[in-house]
């Protein structure tokens, strides 16, 4: 056995994953303590994954009224031979035209897709960084407004040596991305040498769970404009917008604004969340740089959407009642979610920030923690975790810059492990409420209690016979010789 040398590579040994985080604690509280309903009752809730299991009945029962889709099926495995041999990286004609026909469907076909756009990767995860790989150098950097979904600090990061460089935004505006605050991040940028090759937006927004308006886009399209540097829409939550004001895609803007450099524009796309098909690891990048396109390809061939996916897939995505019923009830079935967590934590005093899409809102506990400081925050998250048995995720893991906001998943239960875990949380802000009063009650009672004496004390100067003191204090100075505060010489003269 060798000793004294590291056998193995700087990328493999770094701490670049990014796994130290709180955001990822959560989840291994969650594993080595979980939550079930019969097995495990006190144990911990994940709330802090963002999965959409609320339409999974619709899925399974359009399986079991098409077994011929699947090649793991007696009716399907005509098919076996065909779809288990090799099969290039560009994937399969229909599979792409699918994704490419679902993406527009999502987007209220305002849009079209061409199917020679759509690469392949191995989910969103994997498509992060084969686009920092197409885009940027070890060194260069991608602005990204905060809070952001911190998967990116190891998808865009770890292993390619970009930089990710915040553009604060705040609560003040409801963490609207400014104008003033993407030129302040990218004046930072230019003071330290650091090369910015693009802009990374969610829309919708993970953590926020909002969307970003139409001039608000065209605003962010005007400045990578003026800057010369790319823009990347993650729109992977593109089907959760639930109600009013409905989606709008970079790629409506790109159909509207004529003058755009079309070649700097990127999108990112997963069935991960509109779906709920994380474990399927479909990514998709779509750019309208033909560049772009060739080399996302190529290096697509490390992380390929398996063929027997791919046919699934593209099957059920062809499917347009079964996508329109599905696309329907899931919204439906979100806003219904959302609201019985948004309404029965306000019964509570606890808010949230005003949300339209997502698997997720964002909670606000600011008036709980014990001072304005991530210490704070982190001192109240490990409360939640380890008191409350809920896993959410504190906002500075997101890179928030305001202590006191929580993540809260609530689209991967059933009903019943709902009504659980909302239970908990009130009871848990009752009981933070009630020691808050009882400790102003005591510091009352304490105030009152000091004042009284001090009362008391007043009276008994005015009964008390008054003398002057000649050598301590001036002529206008009046003070019982019974005073502690009296000098030895005039309690001696008495």
């Amino acid at each position: 056995m060798a000793f004294g040398k590291n056998l193995l590579s700087k990328i493999a040994t770094n701490d670049g994953h990014g796994e130290n985080s709180p955001y990822f604690d959560g989840w291994k509280a969650y594993d080595s303590d979980p939550f079930h309903l019969t097995e495990n009752p006190q144990g911990v809730i994940q709330m802090g994954l963002a999965e959409n299991q609320l339409c999974f009945d619709l899925i399974q029962e359009w399986i079991l009224q098409n077994p011929k889709a699947s090649i793991c099926s007696a009716e399907g495995v005509n098919d076996f031979k065909d779809i288990a041999i090799f099969q290039d990286y560009h994937g399969l004609p229909e599979f792409r035209e699918a994704i490419a026909t679902f993406m527009a469907k999502v987007r209220g076909d305002t849009v079209t897709f061409d199917p020679d756009r759509v690469v392949m990767s191995g989910g969103a995860t994997g498509a992060h960084e084969t686009m920092a790989f197409c885009l940027a150098n070890p060194g260069d950097a991608f602005l990204v407004p905060t809070p952001y979904y911190p998967g990116f600090d190891r998808d865009l990061r770890w292993r390619t040596g970009v930089k990710l460089l915040p553009v604060v935004c705040e609560s003040s505006n409801n963490f609207m991305i400014t104008r003033e605050a993407l030129e302040e991040a990218y004046q930072k940028a230019e003071e330290s040498n650091i090369n910015v090759k693009g802009l990374l937006i969610t829309n919708p927004s993970n953590p926020l769970g909002t969307i970003l308006d139409r001039d608000t886009l065209q605003g962010l399209v005007n400045f990578i404009n003026e800057k010369n540097i790319h823009l990347i829409c993650d729109e992977i939550y593109a089907a959760t917008v639930f109600t009013r004001p409905m989606y709008v895609s970079i790629a409506e803007i790109l159909e509207e604004d004529k003058k755009c450099n079309r070649d700097l524009i990127h999108l990112v796309y997963s069935l991960s969340k509109d779906m709920g098909f994380p474990g399927f690891r479909i990514g998709i990048i779509y750019s309208y740089n033909d560049k772009v396109v060739n080399s996302a390809r190529k290096m697509s061939s490390f992380g390929l959407v398996s063929t027997q996916t791919q046919q699934l897939i593209a099957n059920m995505l062809s499917d347009d009642s079964f996508i329109n019923k599905y696309i329907s009830e899931s919204r439906k079935r979100l806003a219904a979610r959302h609201g019985v967590f948004t309404r029965g934590l306000m019964q509570v005093r606890v808010g949230n920030l005003q949300s339209n899409a997502g698997l997720f809102f964002w909670m606000d506990l600011r008036r709980l923690l014990k001072e304005s400081t991530v210490e704070a925050e982190m001192d109240l998250w490990r409360v939640i975790i380890n008191e409350v048995k809920l896993n959410v995720s504190p906002g500075s893991s997101f890179h928030c810059s305001e202590p006191g906001w929580f993540r809260v998943c609530y689209a991967n239960m059933d009903d019943e492990t709902m009504r659980i875990a909302l239970r908990r949380i009130k009871k848990f802000v009752l009981q933070a409420d009630e020691r808050e009063a009882a400790a102003k009650k005591h510091m009352w009672h304490k105030n009152l209690q000091l004042s009284l004496s001090f009362r008391r004390w007043d009276e008994s100067i005015m009964k008390t016979p008054r003398i002057v003191t000649p050598h301590l204090m001036s002529p206008h100075m009046i003070m019982s010789p019974h005073s502690p505060l009296a000098s030895p010489l005039v309690r001696a003269r008495n």
